[in-house]
């Protein structure tokens, strides 16, 4: 038996069930069902039947799902990071190691874990995705240690490209330094110091991260675990213009990074533009100068001053109305203001000329010249209001003239 589709001229073709018979030496056949009006997947199935094949009571019986790996998320991943280019960053040429290297950094976004925890979501018995079905299945926690080892030879020259992607003359650089804690006594790195985990008692490392304007990171370099932060700052300021050979730029760290001695014997010197902050006694001591002067902030949250202590250099200052209404009384009190609900901030800017306190008074908060910048803040963030007089900066990191800088 067999199934026949017969032309029906104008009309649908006719489905019919025959079967072949012999009759006086001649191969004849003859019609048993007409199964034009069954469904199509029914006529289907009866041909499959017919031809000796097996039917199914549904489509989803005809499968036994024995494993089913996520895929959408590696493929996003993976996707975008070709797309920048990275894994031509990190090698020119493909190659396992470098297959490993972008597994690790695609595992790092998608579930960061263990070099242990990562190896054996990659193997294929025990894949949590297709990461590593697409990149290295057979790898192990040894080839990882071993990528990170390939991957430190080429360092210098990723960051060289980095750098050159991302930095150029006059640019804000943003640096800053953390630390992780460790078990184990068998890295040399590691030591006690200030733990920015809470982690007190704990070895640690530190290491140093320079970024571009925007936080994508350039470099890094790795520290003992009890470096102080501001003796971090004379390697990078060699980083940057010795390896990435840029001379001139705007170096923004916080003010227990860019100390009053690192700006005076290593900045300055290196020839470097600024953006740091004042502690509490440095401003302290501008308002008992009368350098700031609260009714300043009548009409503006944020104005430019300069100071005698302070001379070539350019200081904004911010009152944050939220800190001065929730802060500890302490922190509200710790500046005498003459009136309450007025706590300023002040930013630094190393500058090429100063106004004189009479004209600055005068003109109440009105621009002098600029170059690099410190920044003094009381509270969590600086105001986002603008001043209103002519040469006011905004608190963005943009150059507002030649040869000023501010940053948030």
């Amino acid at each position: 038996m067999y199934i026949e589709s017969v032309p029906n001229r104008s009309s649908p073709p006719a489905i019919l069930l025959r079967e072949s018979y012999r009759e006086g030496g001649k191969v004849r056949k003859r019609t048993l069902a007409n199964l034009t009006n069954w469904p199509s997947a029914l006529v289907e199935g009866l041909r499959c039947l017919l031809k000796g094949g097996t039917a199914v009571p549904s489509l989803e019986d005809a499968f036994d799902i024995v494993r089913s790996l996520p895929h959408g998320h590696v493929a996003a991943v993976l996707g975008t990071l070709s797309k920048l280019g990275l894994d031509r960053l990190i090698d020119p040429k493909p190659s396992p190691r470098r297959d490993q290297v972008m597994a690790m950094i695609a595992a790092r976004i998608l579930e960061p874990a263990s070099k242990l925890a990562t190896a054996r979501g990659l193997a294929e018995a025990t894949a949590v995705s297709t990461l590593g079905e697409m990149l290295d299945p057979e790898l192990n926690e040894d080839d990882l240690y071993a990528a990170m080892d390939w991957l430190l030879e080429r360092q210098e020259r990723i960051e060289q490209g980095l750098a050159k992607r991302h930095l150029e003359e006059g640019c804000l650089i943003l640096y800053d330094l953390t630390s992780v804690w460790m078990e184990g006594r068998s890295c040399p790195l590691a030591k006690r110091g200030y733990s920015r985990d809470g982690k007190k008692g704990k070895l640690q490392i530190e290491f140093g991260l320079l970024c571009d304007r925007d936080g994508c990171p350039v470099s890094v370099e790795v520290f003992p675990g009890n470096t102080a932060d501001p003796a971090t700052v004379g390697s990078q300021i060699a980083t940057v213009q010795e390896r990435f050979s840029l001379a001139k730029v705007v170096l923004v760290g916080d003010r227990g990074m860019l100390t009053e001695a690192r700006i005076r014997e290593e900045v300055k010197p290196a020839g470097l533009d600024w953006i740091s902050a004042l502690r509490g006694p440095a401003i302290r001591a501008l308002v008992e100068a009368g350098d700031v002067e609260m009714s300043l902030f009548d009409e503006t949250d944020l104005v430019e001053i300069t100071s005698d202590a302070y001379p070539g250099e350019r200081l904004m200052v911010c009152r944050n109305p939220l800190l001065a209404e929730t802060g500890p009384a302490s922190a509200r009190n710790s500046l005498k203001p003459p009136r309450p609900c007025c706590n300023p901030s002040v930013r630094r800017h190393g500058a090429t000329s100063a106004v004189s306190r009479e004209r600055r008074r005068s003109q109440r908060g009105s621009a002098g010249s600029s170059a690099g910048t410190r920044w003094q803040s009381t509270s969590h963030g600086p105001s986002t209001t603008t001043a209103s007089s002519p040469g006011s900066v905004m608190t963005s990191p943009s150059l507002p003239r030649p040869g000023s800088t501010v940053s948030t």
